[in-house]
């Protein structure tokens, strides 16, 4: 008997996606050949550069703080786009599974999530300032307008959590 899209919820579709782009994305391995094998000037580049952006390393040459604020952006994120999937009004109030605004539900969610998280984690940076935060934010919410259609495909089917 397969399991299809009966037992998927579209919050734990989206957390996992948003998971599995983060590890696998935002790994250094992936930072490091996305900046020396692809050019910033193209659309391609750039978009395979800014995949990367929730990284998060294990660099002992820079400090401790900023190690912690690199990875607690991309925890945030996770986490984030978790709650805002599951607060997001779309998909609950649809009709029916599968429709366009559990896509836009999932899309704006990892958009929310981006800003947010880049907001939080601008916070314990070692001098933060509110033009720090405001840039921090706009990066995180370029990248989920980028990069969130995909959390919207992987929610598209889900359930809402409960019936």
């Amino acid at each position: 008997m397969a399991l299809g899209n009966r037992y998927k919820t579209a919050p734990g579709a989206g957390t996992l996606a948003a998971l599995v782009l983060v590890l696998v994305f935002g790994s250094p391995w992936y930072a490091d050949w996305a900046v020396e094998n692809t050019d910033p000037e193209t659309a391609g580049g750039w978009w395979l550069q800014l995949l990367a952006w929730p990284h998060w390393s294990f660099d002992t040459d820079d400090s401790l703080r900023d190690v912690i604020v690199g990875d607690l952006k991309a925890i945030l994120l996770v986490v984030l786009t978790f709650l805002f999937l599951y607060l997001l009004p779309g998909s609950q109030l649809a009709r029916a599974r599968g429709t366009i605004s559990q896509f836009f539900a999932g899309w704006a969610a990892y958009v929310f999530a981006g800003g947010f998280a880049a907001l939080l984690a601008t916070l314990f940076l070692s001098n933060p300032s509110l033009l720090g935060a405001f840039r921090a934010a706009g990066s995180g919410a370029q990248y989920g307008l980028f990069v969130g259609w995909i959390i919207g495909l992987a929610t598209l089917g889900g359930w809402r959590g409960t019936r």
